[in-house]
């Protein structure tokens, strides 16, 4: 009983498995980090999801802000519209302060289960390839949240578009259903934090000898029709603005990748002309 009482008990299934001296694994060890990976990102969530839960009425003033923004100025320039938002059978306000206690937990803990994601590829690559997933995790961070950011301040614009369309002078009420717009809206600021993703996706692949940047100029303005294309077909309010919103920073940044995508290829082909003088040529140029 005292060696039993004494013995400390075996915590080492709570620690993913270690590579060996190659940095290799076996697959049965893959899938137990793997299973690792994905159970503390998921215990994360769902504590941030609870800790959201006891603060639902600040984060629902975040999430209805586009629209009451949007009813705002409407309110001034159409006092004939009414405009009230409704939850539609028993349950439907209980699950709105669950989706909404749900998106604030993946947001808020996004550091947590993205260093997961980074901890389970890293053993896998290359020293070459660990830098450029570290420079597009690095980049694509901020131009996600940022894409997010520019979504969720256009849409009132394009909520006040579309509500606008209600016939007037006839004393209209206007229902949003409360679970609907929460959809809508994540639809749509995914799709905007995504759509400012274009950029180093491009580069990426740049880096990795796919995409050259004689390519891109080629396909400059049919890519810019596409992103207009892209804009109009996404934004769920189908309105001018918000397709504008989205398509023209697209656009920009294409030109940006265009051009980091110019100088990583003109230096690339400095450094192979240099090799060839001093007699040899490294096919992995970087």
């Amino acid at each position: 009983m005292a060696t039993l009482a004494g013995r400390r008990p075996d915590l080492s299934w709570l620690k993913p498995p270690k590579p060996d001296e190659n940095g290799t694994m076996a697959l049965v060890d893959h899938l137990k980090e793997f299973r690792y990976r994905v159970m503390v990102s998921a215990a994360v969530i769902l504590v941030g999801t609870i800790a959201a839960y006891f603060v639902y009425d600040p984060l629902l003033n975040i999430v209805m802000w586009p629209y009451e923004e949007a009813a705002r100025k409407l309110a001034e320039a159409r006092p004939d519209l009414e405009l009230h938002v409704t939850y539609e059978g028993i349950s439907s306000s209980f699950l709105m302060r669950l989706k909404v206690a749900a998106v604030a937990g993946v947001v808020l803990t996004c550091p947590v289960w993205l260093y997961q994601l980074w901890a389970f590829i890293m053993p896998g690559l290359l020293q070459k390839e660990k830098r450029w997933a570290f420079y597009f995790l690095g980049a694509a961070v901020p131009l996600f949240l940022g894409g997010i950011a520019t979504g969720y301040f256009v849409t009132p614009k394009g909520y006040e578009v579309m509500i606008g369309f209600v016939p007037k002078d006839q004393d209209a009420l206007a229902l949003l259903e409360a679970n609907t717009f929460l959809a809508n809206e994540i639809k749509l600021l995914t799709l905007f934090g995504a759509s400012f993703l274009l950029p180093v996706v491009l580069v990426m692949l740049n880096l990795l000898g796919v995409v050259k940047a004689e390519h891109l100029k080629a396909a400059r303005l049919p890519a810019i029709f596409a992103c207009f294309v892209f804009g109009a077909a996404a934004t769920p309010s189908t309105d001018p603005f918000s397709m504008t919103a989205m398509a023209l920073p697209m656009s920009l940044m294409y030109l940006l990748a265009e051009v980091i995508c110019r100088r990583h290829d003109k230096r690339v082909a400095s450094q192979t002309a240099d090799m060839k003088i001093d007699g040899f040529e490294d096919p992995e140029v970087d």
